[in-house]
């Protein structure tokens, strides 16, 4: 490959390939506000301006194509000076705000003026002032007077979402960003801008004034709200989620995630009114048209699920796995089923349809369907569905999912006796089940999850309830850490008595003889891996931050 100089160090390069982009994947990064590798170069901000050996003035390292031997002085005093420039004239007219200012702390202006500026202005007339709050969108709030105009959020709109709605009014120091006439900022993926913004000028509305970054913790997570599984960041204060980010990942979501995501998949963790707090029991003496039930701790729930579960043949008894819980989880109920009951009859209820797109959004609103595939669970049918209406089934065990996803719920309510619910949020099926155990959410436990590709990847716990499972060496310092302060999202904010349902099924299966021997999930997946061809040899130190894929060939559906 051919090579160029980089002060002092030589770099290989492919064809093309701009400065920037050279030094990037020899792990160098030079300053920059307007560029990002997803998006076309405008050279609008010039703090990448770099001193190339022969070339008369500065050259922008985002549009400088490398050349075979060239030599670049990033840091030389000539570079220094010119980013030193660059920058005192991109804070003349910034506010001052940087103490109430949300994008504080992640913010590259805050950065580069501590790296790269005088620390010190000669300008001394009035700042220009410009509006401020203004609402582009449902989801998004813009700062004018913060805004550097580097034009990342309208190339955005133009090159990544196909739909332009957003551009530059007026000139000089009075330019500004503004929707289109008769527009808003409102298509499916509005909030990337928000971290596509190099500054405070565009923020997320839900998120606004909520806490600052160094008060928060950040864990590696996916998204649940399709079957893509957008890697992300769950970002967590006082044991409750605030928001969630998207987390670079270029064989999943790239950079981004949709809006949907970001504000749907996480309140219900956070929900005290529809949350499971406890345990619930059917009351012995209630009749059954009423359905009392009554709180009760962990020990007497499972013995009532076992006094239940001896009361019927094994083919009286079906259970219900879940597309929105783990591998894991998914895994134990099956050997559970099959090795401690004796029922073969194992299903789940398919996808929820919805729209899909051409940029990430799946049509499939189940973010694990493709796992149980894997596991050998089958989709429910007309076949199931008729043995249930006719009261063949008469005890249902389902986990984390609901019957009134099916068409002929009704029906189906009244031709069963006992139901056995492992679910986090209450519904009206709850109300009639005979036993309800409170499971931990996506955000409280360890596992994986197959997206639609057929991609294994990683769930962690961000926050926490009584009974969260904490893997040796899961949890690495945090930016809360880092500052100096007292990590405590462990043991703050508790309130809800839940517990992960292989865990639950698992201690269930040892009173009824059978001991699993799983103390942790990362021995359920051992498991998992050793019985399943496709998944040999995967740990979850394999499947890392980023997932693995799977091979096709060896998915046995």
């Amino acid at each position: 490959m051919p090579t160029f100089f980089l002060d002092g160090r030589e770099i290989e390069f492919k064809p093309g390939q701009t400065i920037i982009e050279a030094a990037r994947d020899a792990g160098i990064e030079i300053p920059h506000f307007c560029w990002h590798p997803a998006l076309s170069v405008a050279g609008n901000c010039r703090i990448c301006l770099v001193e190339v050996e022969k070339a008369p003035k500065g050259q922008i390292a985002c549009a400088t194509q490398v050349t075979e031997g060239m030599v670049v002085y990033a840091n030389s005093p000539k570079a220094v000076k010119m980013r030193n420039a660059v920058m005192e004239f991109l804070l003349i007219n910034h506010p001052l705000d940087c103490p109430i200012c949300d994008e504080a702390g992640e913010c590259k202006l805050q950065d580069y003026a501590y790296k790269y500026s005088i620390g010190k202005s000669r300008f001394s007339e009035v700042k220009v002032h410009k509006d401020k709050r203004i609402e582009l969108g449902p989801n998004v709030m813009f700062d004018q007077e913060r805004c550097i105009s580097c034009s990342r959020c309208i190339r955005f709109c133009e090159e990544i979402v196909g739909d332009p709605q957003l551009t530059f009014v007026h000139r000089g120091e009075h330019v500004t960003i503004e929707t289109f006439p008769g527009k808003k900022l409102d298509n499916p993926y509005s909030m990337n801008v928000i971290e596509l913004c190099p500054v405070g000028a565009l923020t997320s509305r839900d998120f606004r004034f909520k806490a600052r970054v160094w008060d928060m913790s950040s864990t590696d997570s996916i998204c649940t709200g399709c079957s893509r599984g957008c890697n992300i960041h769950i970002w967590v204060r006082d044991n409750k989620i605030l928001r969630l980010t998207p987390r670079e990942n270029m064989e999943v979501n790239q950079y981004w995630m949709c809006d949907y995501g970001r504000l749907n998949t996480f309140k219900y963790v956070n929900d005290e009114n529809t949350r499971i707090k406890s345990p619930m029991i059917r009351a012995e003496e209630t009749v059954s048209d009423k359905y009392e039930l009554v709180d009760c701790d962990w020990d007497t729930a499972c013995a009532r699920v076992i006094s239940e579960l001896k009361n019927y043949n094994p083919r009286e008894v079906a259970f219900i796995a879940s597309p929105f819980s783990t591998m894991e989880d998914n895994f134990v109920l099956k050997k559970f089923a099959s090795e401690v009951i004796g029922s073969d009859t194992i299903f789940y209820i398919p996808e929820i349809k919805g729209e899909d797109d051409n940029l990430l959004i799946k049509a499939d609103k189940t973010p694990n369907s493709t796992g149980l595939e894997i596991l050998g669970i089958r989709q429910v049918n007309d076949e199931i569905t008729g043995k249930i209406l006719k009261g063949q089934f008469k005890l249902i065990y389902m986990i984390n999912d609901s019957l009134m996803r099916l068409d002929n719920y009704n029906q189906i309510i009244k031709s069963i006796e006992t139901g056995i619910l492992h679910n986090w949020s209450e519904d009206e099926l709850t109300r009639k089940a005979t036993v309800v155990l409170p499971s931990t959410t996506y955000a409280e436990s360890n596992g994986t999850f197959v997206n639609f590709q057929y991609r294994i990847q990683r769930i962690r716990p961000a926050v926490t309830t009584l009974e969260t499972e904490r893997l040796p060496g899961e949890f690495e310092l945090s930016r809360l850490d880092k500052f100096g302060a007292q990590n405590d999202r462990w043991t703050k904010g508790i309130k809800f008595n839940a517990r992960p349902v292989w865990k639950v099924i698992s201690q269930i299966s040892k009173a009824m003889g059978k001991d699993f021997g799983y103390d942790n999930t990362e021995e359920v997946f051992d498991s998992m891996a050793s019985e399943i061809a496709v998944l040999n040899g995967l740990s979850y130190e394999h499947i890392g931050s980023h997932g693995v894929q799977l091979s096709l060939e060896e998915v046995e559906v």
